[in-house]
């Protein structure tokens, strides 16, 4: 894993998803480099065991439980990290639920959560701390806005329509974002995972997509883990302030 990280140290960085995968190790690694890092998600036992583990290893971390699908709660915890740490100039959109199903399923249950928090909870959230990392840009300080999309933003597969779309949607919000954020010195960073070894396959409740997923796993001798896409986030957020990686397409080498 890379080690070259230059000025994570003494930054505020608010973390989505914080409670397992891509987001858990984004968190970990943060902190290991200095970072006072929040850590959001609804799963407040979790958090509050990640939160002592950074402790226990030196860093700092506050849990905070929240739920982006929810415009009231994303308000109050905004409140409770500035309280605590001040204005963020780091945020990470982690949060995301993948829920495939053939549309003729009729699921708009799953469709309206998806949307919901891949989509209109990573606004809730850039929306929260906008004002934070503008500042912080204004100040002449390192500002990140890093939005964690998918490589579905581009491929066609079965059954993943409506999460591909909440992904391609994500991606574009991203480019447009850079254009209005950029001049403003807040870097905006899109990355994209392929196939990685998250929890996210465990919420498919239909259980052919979910062998023909596991049947993924199995077909490549390694996957991306979470610790792959937290070194990369470490890494865009501490290059130079004039360098901004605007997109990252990140796969296994296996996949084509």
């Amino acid at each position: 894993m890379s080690t070259a990280y230059g000025n994570l140290s003494g930054r505020t960085a608010v973390v989505t998803g914080a409670a397992s995968g891509m987001g858990e190790a984004t968190a970990r690694l943060l902190a290991a480099q200095g970072a006072k890092v929040a850590l959001l998600a609804r799963r407040a036992e979790r958090l509050d065991t990640l939160a002592e583990k950074i402790a226990a290893d030196g860093g700092q971390a506050l849990a905070v439980t929240a739920d982006v699908t929810d415009d009231a709660s994303v308000r109050a915890a905004a409140a409770r990290i500035r309280d605590a740490y001040g204005p963020a100039d780091l945020v990470v959109n982690a949060a995301g639920v993948m829920l495939p199903n053939p549309i003729d399923a009729g699921r708009s249950d799953e469709w309206a959560r998806m949307v919901d928090t891949n989509l209109t909870g990573a606004l809730r959230i850039i929306d929260a701390f906008r004002d934070d990392l503008l500042a912080a840009g204004a100040e002449g300080r390192p500002a990140d806005l890093v939005n964690v999309s998918s490589i579905g933003a581009h491929l066609v597969f079965p059954g993943y329509a409506v999460y591909s779309a909440t992904k391609a949607a994500l991606t574009h919000l991203s480019a447009s974002l850079r254009a209005e954020f950029g001049p403003r010195r807040v870097r905006v960073t899109n990355i994209e995972p392929g196939l990685t070894d998250t929890e996210l396959g465990g919420h498919i409740d239909n259980p052919e997509l979910s062998a023909q997923l596991d049947g993924m796993f199995q077909a490549f001798p390694e996957t991306l883990t979470s610790e792959d896409i937290a070194d990369l986030i470490a890494y865009v957020t501490s290059r130079p302030a004039r360098v901004n990686l605007r997109q990252v397409i990140v796969l296994p080498t296996g996949q084509a």
